[in-house]
């Protein structure tokens, strides 16, 4: 079998990615191992710290952000770094070619009942004439990633990436400690019957979005005329693997809850990675007015509407809440 690093070359991927991708990777092995070790190895339970966004971090949230960001800034290539647990950039070397965002460790509250984590990031090229500990860095639009993945943290520790000529899935070996290519040039279904999204949330949602997901939920004695399953894994990581694995829609709308924060996840985090390895993969990303890697960041933890996944189902929720009644 082919691993990733081969892979990589075939794919004519220029050599400095690929020397900050082994960063990433090296940090994701040691990620995993804590998270096998779980108990046994003291990383269960909460800080009493909150992060930026104002959530209660986790003792492996910390550990995973510190361990990302060791192994990256020891990484040449890196000239900035941005987490979803940091206030502010992090300036690397100021040579670097590439700027790296991740979310450490995605879907935290899992980590305690032995759920659904992962790691995900997203790579872009650094831009000259903006110092390295400016975020202005990081205000560039998705379709400007040169890479994006995850790390699927579960029974078997799976890497899913894309440089922009397809999404491919690798396992990791952990005999050899290297990831070998288990799926090339995923295709995701554009239709489906399946659908993500957290129910409990629907009374904030708009009138628009809910006549979507009640369709849905009527199935073959409604409009729809099938039937549709939801699964809910409280880790995007989760629920979009199941997607690319599959196929399915994600959906976490805006809700008037917050008027000052309408959205949950971040652009730059979760958003904009997970958009490009769904679009290689013949998915739609959209938010709920426009295609999510055309967006125009503005601010480092900006938060999105999300709706992804199989196009056919995107395309017809995107009609749903675009309508007028």
């Amino acid at each position: 079998m082919i691993n990733l690093f081969q892979h990589l070359r075939n794919e004519s991927v220029e050599a400095p990615l690929i020397q900050l991708l082994e960063s990433v990777i090296n940090a994701s092995k040691e990620i995993a191992f804590r998270v096998r070790q779980g108990a046994l190895a003291g990383v269960l339970g909460s800080t009493q710290d909150q992060n930026i966004q104002g959530e209660t971090q986790k003792n492996l949230d910390v550990i995973s952000n510190q361990l990302l960001k060791d192994l990256l800034l020891a990484c040449p290539q890196v000239r900035a770094l941005a987490s979803e647990e940091e206030d502010t950039v992090v300036a690397g070397n100021a040579n670097g070619e590439f700027i790296i965002a991740f979310d450490p460790l995605d879907g935290s509250s899992n980590i305690d009942i032995n759920g659904q984590i992962g790691t995900i990031f997203s790579i872009y090229r650094a831009q000259e004439n903006i110092a390295a500990n400016d975020e202005a860095q990081f205000r560039q639009k998705g379709e400007q990633q040169v890479c994006a993945g995850y790390i699927l943290y579960g029974p078997s520790t799976l890497l899913v990436i894309t440089t922009g000529k397809g999404t491919h899935a690798f396992t990791l070996d952990a005999t050899q400690g290297t990831f070998l290519l288990t799926a090339n040039n995923i295709n995701i279904p554009a239709d489906t019957k399946e659908f993500a999204i957290n129910m409990s949330n629907q009374r904030f949602w708009s009138d628009n979005m809910r006549r979507y997901l009640n369709d849905l939920v009527l199935g073959e004695s409604g409009p729809r005329g099938k039937n549709f399953n939801m699964r809910w894994n409280a880790a995007m990581v989760g629920d979009v693997h199941r997607i690319i694995s599959r196929g399915g829609i994600f959906l976490y709308p805006s809700d008037n809850r917050n008027p000052k924060q309408p959205a949950k996840l971040r652009l730059l985090y979760e958003a904009n990675p997970m958009a490009l390895l769904l679009e290689n993969a013949g998915g739609k990303a959209w938010n709920e007015n426009q295609r999510i890697l055309e967006i125009e960041p503005r601010e480092l933890h900006e938060r999105v509407a999300v709706i992804l996944g199989s196009a056919n189902e995107v395309q017809i929720c995107l009609k749903y809440i675009t309508a007028e009644h």
